[in-house]
């Protein structure tokens, strides 16, 4: 059975100004924390992961679709690269292996 999945592959919504993208992602995924239903998983790469990490600005947010039920995957050659891994507040590290398998599965695949 598929489910529906939210993909992060950037610590900004958008390209363009990176304030701005700054602000919209935090606004997406505080809207996301009200939504129903919410994605059973988030997964998160590149320098999404960024978000995940001490001093990040949507913490209150993500943890908000953690305590939820939401699944929070981080892409854990990302964590390595950004020298994250051991700073994460919220979510857990995964692999490639399980990027491929969750988009494979899912029903509704969002990628912001």
């Amino acid at each position: 059975m598929g489910h529906r999945l939210v993909v992060v592959n950037s610590e900004e919504l958008g390209d363009g100004s990176g304030e701005l993208g700054s602000k919209l992602m935090g606004s997406f995924l505080r809207k996301l924390c009200t939504a129903s239903p919410k994605p059973e998983v988030m997964l998160f790469y590149n320098s999404g992961v960024k978000l995940l990490a001490e001093g990040s600005h949507v913490l209150d947010a993500l943890t908000v679709l953690s305590d939820a039920g939401v699944d929070i995957v981080a892409c854990g050659t990302c964590a390595g690269y950004y020298g994250i891994a051991d700073r994460m507040v919220v979510g857990r590290i995964s692999d490639m292996a399980e990027v491929v398998s969750q988009m494979l599965q899912s029903e509704v695949a969002v990628t912001v």
